[in-house]
């Protein structure tokens, strides 16, 4: 049986051989099927965990819920898991300290809170309690530190931030909302960290990510969103026509 600390060592090690290519789970079945067609590794979506549980993404999912979903999908899978914990649910040293004892070896750390973008030392020291709740429990946890920069700015001051992590020990940078070719390049070339960027519709695809310096490739909600559309897609033409053609 894989030891915790075996999947630990797997997951830094996908990094080292890029690309990392992370379609995002929500539950214990998507996981499972995820690592069916071929996953070597499965991250979670915290909007789709919070979905799956009824509740809205950005606050509305517990600490403790989050960690119950992330119990049942390490159970559920042979490969490692890296998990979603959003800015660390108030208290990022219990939050890695929880998701470590459920299984995981990973995590995905924001800067930001509520939509507002925080200040980089303030979110320098969630890095480094997390590191340190990591050692004291033995794992060499993978740290991906993510930068809302674009999201919620116009991209200024990321490598600051990417630096500033980097020292307090983050393993991985993660900038979501950018998809143009262009800045996708320059943000690999200059970055300390290896470039984790969030791809869809509209993005390169993952060869060309590759080419441009990618490393790990993660699509966050989408997959959860797609699957609810369908669900909606379906219930509502077999309540208002009785008909199956959603289903075909």
């Amino acid at each position: 049986m894989t030891t915790q600390a075996e999947q630990a060592r797997r997951l830094r090690a996908l990094h080292a051989q890029p690309p990392l290519v992370l379609p995002n789970a929500w539950d214990a079945g998507s996981a499972r099927a995820i690592e069916a067609a071929g996953a070597l590794a499965i991250a979670t979506t915290s909007a789709g965990v919070a979905w799956s549980l009824g509740v809205s993404d950005g606050g509305g999912l517990s600490m403790a819920a989050a960690v119950g979903a992330i119990r049942a999908i390490v159970a559920a899978v042979s490969v490692p898991v890296t998990v979603d914990i959003e800015a660390g649910y108030g208290d990022v040293s219990a939050a890695v300290t929880a998701v470590l004892e459920a299984g995981a070896v990973g995590v995905n750390l924001e800067d930001s809170t509520g939509g507002v973008l925080d200040e980089p030392s303030v979110y320098a020291s969630r890095i480094r309690a997390a590191r340190a709740a990591a050692v004291a429990f033995g794992i060499d946890l993978v740290i991906n530190a993510r930068t809302d920069t674009y999201m919620f700015g116009d991209g200024a001051g990321t490598m600051d931030r990417a630096g500033l992590y980097a020292e307090a020990g983050a393993d991985v940078l993660f900038v979501p909302a950018v998809v143009d070719a262009p800045t996708i390049r320059t943000l690999a070339a200059d970055s300390p960290l290896p470039l984790n960027v969030m791809a869809g519709p509209g993005a390169p695809s993952v060869p060309e990510l590759v080419e441009l310096g990618v490393t790990r490739i993660s699509v966050g909600p989408a997959i959860t969103a797609r699957a609810y559309a369908l669900a909606t897609a379906a219930a509502t033409e077999l309540l208002k026509t009785g008909t199956y053609d959603t289903l075909a």
